[in-house]
């Protein structure tokens, strides 16, 4: 199964990452596509975007300043299936995007997410003091998969939180 596209370009408001690519995603080539992931549910309810996506408009994102990557570029069925080997390429190929791109704000959309790219281990949800490359915010959600045991209110109020961010950046 091929990797799915990245939607990026430069100087975005928000990068989303998340681990990889689910099967679902792998199959259609668009980010989110597993009915059971919330990301475009979550997008929407927090006031990044004016309506509810679908998986396929992804690339819509863009034009709202928000662009989408992964950590992994290979589809799993599950993020346990990603090998060290994978994080530690991974990690440097966000790294090199996020220098090149340059966006304003890097969210990852789950704390695990964060960690392997980080290489950190206790951090809070929401903006990180000390970013990785320098020049941009970091930013840490929880994961939108439905497996995630918060409520939805909860992780809603902590994306709620990058609308604030960008008016603040913005300003």
């Amino acid at each position: 199964m091929q990797p799915i596209n990245d939607h990026l370009k430069e100087h975005l408001d928000v990068l989303f990452v998340g681990f990889n690519p689910s099967i679902r995603s792998g199959e259609t080539g668009h980010h989110f596509a597993n009915p059971n992931n919330r990301f475009w549910t979550i997008l929407h309810k927090a006031g990044l975007t004016p309506r509810k996506y679908h998986p396929t408009e992804d690339g819509d994102l863009l034009q709202l300043g928000y662009g989408l990557t992964n950590i992994v570029a290979r589809p799993t069925k599950t993020a346990q299936e990603i090998t060290k080997e994978e994080y530690k390429e991974g990690r440097e190929e966000l790294k090199r995007k996020i220098a090149h791109y340059k966006p304003k704000i890097v969210c990852f959309v789950g704390k695990g997410v964060y960690q392997e790219y980080s290489q950190k281990k206790d951090l809070p949800w929401g903006l990180q003091k000390e970013p990785v490359v320098p020049g941009t915010m970091e930013f840490v959600a929880p994961s939108s998969s439905g497996l995630v045991r918060m409520k939805m209110d909860e992780i809603v109020g902590i994306y709620g939180e990058l609308p604030k961010l960008i008016d603040s950046i913005k300003r």
